[in-house]
């Protein structure tokens, strides 16, 4: 007798290269359900429908359709065991020995626009994980196909030993299956979640699918993989690399920084150059060009070997500029062809394309001993409405414009952090320090002369007054921080008599 395969499928890719081949070849027959099944009648293929093979017609809408004895009978049983085998005679059912499935596109309807709670609940599948587990299950005896790229290594098997899979195909075969079935019902666990959006659910699971293997992690003695956590490719896994050699552990790191501070600026055109996820030098301008050359006249003793993200597309101008030290990645929406052709000369330089460079995670997770810390991403838009200016003297249009820049590039600085700019220019950053005092006069000492009408702002409160008169000796003319400080009044008093402004922001921004 024929031997039976089951195919039931939401992504079609394949399927009527692979029934052919197990029809033609091997002597399989078929049976399936819905959209599937006319699939297969269409291509000319001989298909029995899952109602007629069960006795069954399908009800609730299709809710039902492969939930039946007969399937999961003939999916379950142990050819190797007498009383299985007796029950499906006694029963009338088939063996089945192949189980194509893979499953109602929960992930990319819930990706949608304006898609509601009942459009989501009705692409979450039932009989297709059932077929999955129980197939998988039964690997000893099953082979189960859930994702189309398995379908050639499938028909290389049947090739190579007469027809037949061998025990160590199958069960890689099934540890697929049941890796396809947590992460899909991961995905719905997610997303219902969401729609409760008030606290962090609290079960909180994390899985993802390796994307590729990476040579190293942070230093050569650590090993690292880079993982994607949905199966529609998104954030870095959507970009497209241009040029240059595979990316690196650090290099996606300092690349997910660049792209949260460019995420900051979206009227006019910016730049971010990042070295060890701090930025180096960030600027606005009334051209891509200029804001990178602002950028990296800003320090360019770091930007050599830094990673830079653009907020426009890379036109030749900007190219050409790019060019002329050494950079391990640019990042941009788009790169323009004559551009392409400039930045070819730098080959080892890794060019990618991010159309999205606004979206990211909505939480953020740290490995601690024993689990995990997740909290909501600091993805809080900056509103100078909101401030509170606390100086008797008050900030110019310009000023604020300037407190407003710095304050979203101090956002993604280290803490403690301290951003020192002019003209939309940073011009000394201070991170990372394990005082405040600290990261002010390191950001000071690199802004120099520069810092004489500048402005300052800071990611935490001044505990003391000592930052502020340090700040106006050095010539900053206004400052922007949180706030909230027991000795608030020692800060403002001091920005008083010394002729500052100074801007409470009322949210903190630090960054471990």
């Amino acid at each position: 007798m024929a031997r039976l395969a089951l195919m039931s499928v939401s992504n079609k890719t394949g399927l009527i290269d692979l029934a052919r081949s197990l029809v033609e070849e091997f002597d399989f027959e078929l049976i399936s359900s819905g959209g599937t099944a006319q699939a297969l009648k269409d291509a000319g293929l001989p298909v029995k429908k899952v109602a007629d093979y069960t006795g069954s017609p399908e009800i609730l809408g299709g809710r039902v359709k492969t939930l039946h004895p007969r399937i999961h009978g003939g999916i379950l049983a142990r050819q190797d065991i007498p009383q299985d085998m007796t029950d499906l005679e006694n029963n009338q059912i088939r063996p089945i020995d192949l189980v194509v499935v893979n499953l109602y596109p929960f992930e990319e309807t819930i990706a949608k626009e304006g898609v509601t709670l009942t459009e989501a609940i009705e692409q979450i599948d039932i009989g297709g994980p059932a077929m999955l587990r129980a197939a998988s299950k039964n690997f000893a005896h099953v082979t189960i196909l859930c994702e189309p790229v398995q379908y050639d290594e499938y028909l290389q098997e049947l090739r190579q030993h007469g027809g037949e899979t061998s025990r160590e195909f199958r069960q890689k075969c099934a540890l697929k299956g049941f890796l396809h079935t947590s992460s899909y019902d991961r995905t719905i666990a997610s997303y219902l979640g969401t729609q409760q959006p008030e606290a962090l659910p609290q079960q909180y699971t994390l899985s993802g699918n390796q994307l590729q293997s990476l040579r190293y992690g942070e230093n050569p003695h650590q090993s690292a993989a880079w993982y994607r956590t949905s199966t529609t490719p998104t954030g870095w896994a959507a970009a497209i690399k241009l040029q240059g050699k595979e990316l690196s552990y650090n290099n996606l790191v300092d690349l997910e920084a660049a792209r949260r501070i460019i995420a900051e600026f979206t009227d006019r055109p910016a730049a971010t150059i990042i070295k060890h996820t701090n930025p180096c030098g960030t600027a606005v301008g009334n051209a891509i060009a200029e804001a990178y050359q602002k950028a990296f006249k800003a320090d360019p003793v770091s930007a050599f070997g830094g990673i830079v993200a653009l907020n426009c597309p890379i036109d030749a101008a900007t190219a050409t500029e790019l060019t002329k030290t050494f950079l391990e990645c640019v990042v941009a929406p788009e790169c323009e062809e004559e551009a392409k052709a400039i930045l070819a000369a730098k080959s080892k330089v890794r060019v990618l394309v991010l159309p999205d460079l606004s979206s990211g995670p909505k939480d953020t997770i740290k490995a601690i001993a024993g689990g995990f810390l997740v909290q909501a991403a600091d993805d809080i838009v900056a509103d100078t409405s909101q401030w509170q200016v606390v100086t008797e003297r008050q900030p110019t249009v310009n000023e604020l414009e300037e407190l407003l820049f710095a304050w979203k590039v101090c956002k993604h600085v280290k803490s403690n952090a301290i951003v020192v700019s002019s003209d939309r220019t940073t011009l000394g950053v201070g991170a990372g320090q394990m005082n405040r005092v600290g990261s002010v006069k390191i950001a000071l000492e690199q802004a120099g002369e520069k810092a004489k009408g500048a402005i300052l702002a800071s990611d935490g409160f001044f505990p003391f007054d000592d930052s502020v008169k340090t700040a106006a000796a050095a010539g900053i003319t206004a400052i922007v921080q949180p706030g909230g400080s027991l000795r608030d009044q020692d800060s403002i008093k001091a920005a008083n008599e010394l002729g500052l402004v100074m801007v409470f922001t009322g949210v903190r921004h630090f960054l471990h």
